[in-house]
């Protein structure tokens, strides 16, 4: 802990140094290589900042500089930024940042680049008071959520088509086994199903379904075996053939799929998705006015239709304020409660010799889609979702295991090389996180990338987990009334 004062006194011959004050800066909008500059090193030298351990777009360096007034820049990939969240002028060194020191402290203080959050590094410490945290009014958050509605209902699922593709598509009558392992080896949770009899769509199949079968194979008496799983294929399984699990909703057990028109808005595809709680919706064309022949055009998803909403308002996120609130300030995603506070929704996390059968029941019990993997200090190792099960499916798995035995860090090592770190999958990340610092806009960014379906909030440095975010989260915030 830095103290302020410390270079405080006077030098061997008595004349009095200056009281120099430990202060942080921080650039949370990423970067190859940051730099900071400003009137305390007369604008000519430029300090390396450092990125911070488990938050690789979050840097910081600390200065300790004089009580009193300074400006400040970062030098960002070459380029001179300053920070739109903290105080700034003009002047003759352009638009810069500035702070304001007081002779007296008791702490580090801090300057972000966005607003807060709290680690064990005391991190944004400065900032936790709610009078510093800027609130969005009630009529800016209207306008923003009026904006992202009235661009939404002018676009059509056309846009999410892409120039080139595939989509995989399976055969009701494809046995179940063989199913889940092409689900695994394209690295797809989900896929259409084709009735060549009814020559129609009829549904679709997902881990939910796998996580099921599992569950239906672990239990005593089952009428479903090991051997017949070989055999087993859709559409018995869909048809209700094998006793289905009474945790099952209405959603799994119906058997008429839900589907979107090319000309359909991205408002009322995204509204689709949220209101049947699915991942991913096929668009289908019908060139028959009988609505036969129908053509399976794409599977679209949230992170596409967010992806628009990106593109669209690149060049424009002033006209949307509630883009730069800081995500602890808006009612968004899942978070651990507070000491003294109840969690409206559950939120679990597991430790790695969790078992896996522990793992799948709170997945369809708490009808989530993943459970953070935290050590003993919470600190986030890895994450564990729906389409994990399918990794079972590699060399039959599934039939070698049981799945209260198992546990969940010996699954995971069964979809990624043996020497690789928690998280990582072929030296991709596998789990994305954030700051509960960082701005909407960061976080609708993030979520747009494919592949990218959840970020879990954790603390900068200790990777102390404190919330999670998923795409499902950021819609129904955007499009609530």
């Amino acid at each position: 802990m830095f103290k302020p004062g410390a270079d405080g006194g006077r030098d061997d011959s008595g004349a009095s140094r200056p009281v120099l004050i430990p202060m942080r800066f921080v650039w949370a909008y990423g970067g190859r290589s940051v730099y900071l500059s400003g009137s305390f090193t007369r604008w000519s030298e430029h300090i390396l900042m450092s990125p911070m351990e488990g938050c690789p777009t979050v840097f910081q360096v600390i200065c300790n500089l004089t009580p009193g007034y300074h400006q400040y820049k970062f030098i960002v990939d070459g380029e001179w930024r300053h920070d739109e969240l903290q105080p700034f002028v003009s002047g003759t060194n352009g638009t810069v940042n500035t702070v304001f020191l007081a002779r007296e402290s008791d702490m580090i203080p801090t300057i972000v680049s966005q607003a807060p959050g709290r680690s064990n590094m005391e991190l944004d410490d400065v900032f936790l008071r709610p009078d510093t945290i800027p609130r969005i009014s009630d009529a800016d958050l209207k306008v923003s959520r009026q904006r992202i509605s009235v661009f939404l209902s002018g676009q059509t699922a056309y846009e999410l088509l892409p120039e080139s593709g595939k989509v995989m598509v399976l055969d009701i009558n494809l046995p179940v086994k063989q199913a889940f392992h092409l689900l695994y080896e394209q690295g797809i949770p989900v896929a259409p199903l084709w009735d060549l009899c009814k020559y129609q769509f009829v549904g679709v199949l997902s881990a939910v379904d796998f996580i099921l079968i599992l569950r239906e194979l672990g239990n005593r008496g089952s009428s479903l075996t090991e051997e017949e799983l070989e055999t087993h294929t859709i559409a018995a399984w869909k048809e209700g053939k094998v006793q289905l699990n009474r945790q099952i909703d209405d959603r799994e057990r119906a058997s008429h799929l839900i589907s979107a028109g090319p000309y359909d808005s991205l408002k009322d595809v995204a509204c689709k998705i949220l209101q049947n709680n699915i991942s991913t919706i096929p668009i289908i064309h019908s060139s028959g006015q009988d609505g036969s022949f129908p053509q399976l055009l794409h599977l679209a998803c949230l992170s596409g239709i967010l992806k628009c909403i990106c593109r669209h308002f690149r060049h424009s996120y002033s006209s949307l304020p509630v883009l730069q609130q800081p995500i602890c300030t808006i009612p968004l995603g899942s978070w651990l409660p507070k000491i003294g506070e109840s969690s409206g929704r559950p939120f679990t996390m597991l430790r790695p010799n969790a078992s896996v059968g522990a793992a799948l029941s709170l997945l369809l019990q708490d009808d989530v889609s993943s459970i953070p993997i935290v050590d003993d200090n919470d600190s986030l190792l890895d994450i564990y979702s729906r389409s994990d099960i399918t990794a079972l499916a590699k060399d039959k798995a599934y039939a070698q295991i049981h799945l209260d035995e198992v546990t969940i860090q010996q699954v995971l090592q069964l979809g990624q090389d043996a020497n690789s770190p928690y998280g990582f999958f072929n030296g991709q990340q596998r789990c994305q996180m954030c700051l509960s610092s960082d701005p909407l806009q960061k976080i609708m960014e993030r979520l747009a990338n494919p592949g990218v379906r959840r970020l879990v909030i954790v603390e900068a440095g200790s990777k102390r987990v404190q919330g999670i975010i998923s795409l499902s989260d950021v819609f129904r915030f955007l499009l609530a009334t």
